[in-house]
């Protein structure tokens, strides 16, 4: 049991339920704005939702984000992919692209609400700015649940838009540049599709992604702590 004699499990509860919660925002935004392009497919299958249930994955939405909570192995969570059916799209190849950005704009929006509640606590209570400020909470505090629900949400919601925006398949960021390229430069993209997960897998054992995130959330923390 060494394994788990170190770990906060209030603290991976949280980082977990944030986490779901964000998924779904990011799966709910894409399956509505495919109903809005035309394609009525999720909505029919009940993904135009936030509850998390219909958004879930036994592997990549539980099994390998706890794991990853739990061991800091370097795995990569999903959420079931939205269905899209082209054919009831107004335009397939430019719809493709706003039902591919909304899954990353709906997390960064999220993530720029919980900045500015984390703000807002800030200047309302000195607990939170030393819980912001430097990382130190008061023991019983009952700001402590909601400090942290809304400090992972920013971080999370962070990570999750910039990281879907990488242009490797299946992220969306891979949609976009296909929609944006031209046909026989797309038809290139697409055949990356069959090694997507190897080589996501290869930049993030080879700490790519760090390198590529981290400054992002240094930035993010930084400017809140300036206020």
């Amino acid at each position: 049991m060494d394994l788990f004699r170190n770990i906060d499990f209030g603290t991976v509860a949280i980082q977990f339920a944030v986490l779901l919660f964000s998924l779904s925002i990011h799966e709910a935004s894409h399956a509505w704005m495919a109903d809005r392009l035309g394609d009525y497919t999720a909505r029919y299958l009940g993904r135009v939702t936030l509850n998390p249930i219909p958004h879930i994955d036994p592997i990549g939405t539980i099994l390998f984000p706890l794991l990853q909570f739990f061991t800091h192995f370097p795995l990569i969570g999903w959420a079931k992919p939205v269905p899209i059916n082209p054919i009831h799209l107004r335009n397939p190849h430019r719809d493709q692209i706003f039902i591919s950005l909304a899954g990353p704009a709906s997390n960064l929006l999220a993530a720029v609400l919980a900045f500015c509640l984390l703000v807002v606590l800030k200047i309302a209570s000195p607990e939170a700015r030393g819980f912001i400020d430097i990382g130190l909470l008061s023991q019983g505090s009952y700001l402590a649940p909601i400090l942290l629900i809304v400090y992972y949400a920013m971080i999370i919601n962070v990570l999750l838009a910039f990281f879907n925006l990488i242009p490797i398949p299946p992220l969306d960021g891979h949609w976009i540049l296909y929609g944006l390229l031209p046909r026989g430069a797309a038809s290139a993209i697409e055949r990356m599709g069959s090694f997507g997960f190897l080589i996501l897998y290869a930049l993030m054992f080879f700490g790519v992604f760090s390198i590529i995130l981290s400054p992002v959330v240094g930035f993010i923390v930084g400017l809140l702590r300036s206020f």
